[in-house]
Parts: structure tokens; sequence; C-alpha cells
């Protein structure tokens, strides 16, 4: 199948927001309430604005590649460097997945699926913003 970068930039940008589904369970599934409940509120408070931060992030990126696909993939220098910064976000993020300790989290087969997908999702993340940056 032969798709343009601007396509897959489109498609990154749907991709991306669509991580977000899984990002809003995750304070329901970890029972952060009750887990971060021991924590001082000014630790509790920081979790949960580096938590938005990263939110904002991702919706950030997601909206940048649905509207400006084309321009994303013209190899301008702006559009270049946003693309190694997504490239960078995305690689940084699935680096740390084999170090994450969610073997204990993973209770029933969708779980189990739904991480490999997220899996499989920061790598062409990852790997659509690298083509963009470097061709």
């Amino acid at each position: 199948m032969n798709i343009n970068l601007a396509t897959a930039i489109f498609l990154l940008g749907v991709g991306q927001l669509s991580v977000l589904i899984a990002s809003a369970l995750v304070p329901m599934r970890l029972n952060w309430k009750a887990t971060l409940a021991p924590l001082p509120p000014l630790i509790r408070q920081l979790f949960w604005i580096y938590g938005g931060y990263v939110v904002l992030s991702i919706v950030g990126l997601g909206l940048v590649c649905l509207f400006n696909a084309q321009e994303l993939a013209s190899g301008s220098r702006l559009a270049r460097s946003l693309c190694l910064y997504g490239a960078t976000f995305w690689g940084i993020r699935l680096s740390l997945q084999p170090f994450l300790n969610v073997k204990p989290y993973l209770t029933s087969w969708w779980l189990h699926c739904g991480y490999h997908l997220l899996t499989l999702l920061f790598t062409s993340f990852t790997s659509i913003y690298l083509w963009a940056a470097i061709r």
C-alpha cells in the first residue's frame, strides 16, 4: 500500500487523539483517588497537573497533525522541527514501555490486548514523525 506522507500524518493525528481514550481510563483503572490519598495534597495536585500537561500535549500534537498534515509533510524547517519533537515525545514514551510494571493491572484479555495496541501505536507514531522529520 502506497501511502503518502500527508495522509500518514493525518492518520497520525487521529491515532494520537484515539490514545486519549485509554488515557481517560487510567485514573479509574489504577484507582488514583485511593492510591494517591496518602500523599500530601501538593504532590497529588502536581500529579494531576503533570498528567494534564501530557494530555494537552497529545491533544495539541493530534490537532496539529489533523489540521496541518500537508504543511507538516512539506519538509520546511518548522515542519521538520515539530516532527522531530513529536518523534522525541513518542520515542521516549515508547522506550519507557518495557520498564513499566503493568502486569498486575492486565487482568483481562482486553486490557492485555490494549496494552500491546498502545505499544504498536507508540511505535507507529514515532516512526511517522521520524519519517517526516528526516525525509
